[in-house]
This record gives C-alpha cells, structure tokens and sequence, in this order.
C-alpha cells in the first residue's frame, strides 16, 4: 500500500472500468482524472492510495478526513473508488486495502468510517460487511450537471 503517484493514473482508471458498473462510467480521455487527481492530491484531507503487488497496481481507493461537528464533533474517514483487479478478487487484496484505510484513518483522529456503494453492487455489499460495516443509512445521489 502506498499513495498513488500521477504515473499510476492509467492503472486507476483502469482499475475503475474494470467491471460492468465502471465500464459504463469510467475510461476515456485522461485529462480530466488528470485534473481531479492534482485536486486530491493537493488537498491533505485526501488520500488516494493504490495497492501494488509485483510492480502493478492492483487496487485503489480514496480516503478522506471529514471533519464535523456532528457525533460531538468526530472526526469521519469516507472512502470511495473502491477497485481490485477483476483478476485477483478473492485474493486478499481489498481486505488490505481497507486494513491500510482504517489504521490510516485512526492515524487522522477519525473514529467513523463511512462508505457509499451502488445499489447493484451485492457482491461488494456482503464483502463491507464480512468486514464489519453496517447498513446504517440510506444514501442519496443527485446530479448536478455541468
């Protein structure tokens, strides 16, 4: 596990596509990941971390550090873009990403950690659980448009 590094783009978002949800959304010209990953990456409540194994990306998430005010103002870790390599599902690798999340996490004060899944995904669904998140609240999403 480390920070991804702007040479890991392509892997990412390669990462991202590689399923049937991501392959509708993710991909393409790599300009505008290139500008979101120079906003993560200057903003130090933002993480985006890979897992390597051999030399390859093989996972990827985002962490962020949300400070609030609610729970007494606690400290929230919220993570997204959650991806392993189809290849290598199974194989121990998101457990390790989210291990390195939550001691990450710990490491920023947060004593939460939120994630938001699509609704179709029931394979990740069991997987958050096995390893200990709750479906605690019903989230909701609106685009915005350019």
């Amino acid at each position: 596990m480390r920070p991804a590094r702007i040479e890991d783009l392509e892997e990412i978002v390669d990462l991202l596509a590689d399923d049937p949800l991501g392959a509708r959304v993710e991909g393409g010209d790599l300009a505008p990941y290139a500008a979101a990953f120079a906003r993560i990456t200057a903003d130090h409540g933002q993480i985006q971390a890979v897992a390597e194994l051999g030399g390859q990306v093989v996972g990827t998430m985002q962490l962020s550090i949300i400070p609030s005010l609610t729970r007494r103002g606690t400290t929230r870790a919220q993570i997204e873009g959650v991806s392993t390599l189809s290849s290598l599902r199974g194989k121990g690798i998101g457990e390790t990403l989210f291990a390195w999340a939550f001691d990450e996490a710990r490491r920023h004060g947060a004593t939460l950690v939120q994630l938001t899944s699509e609704t179709a995904r029931g394979n990740a669904h069991r997987f958050y659980e096995h390893l200990g998140f709750a479906p605690s609240h019903v989230g909701f999403t609106k685009p915005l448009g350019r």
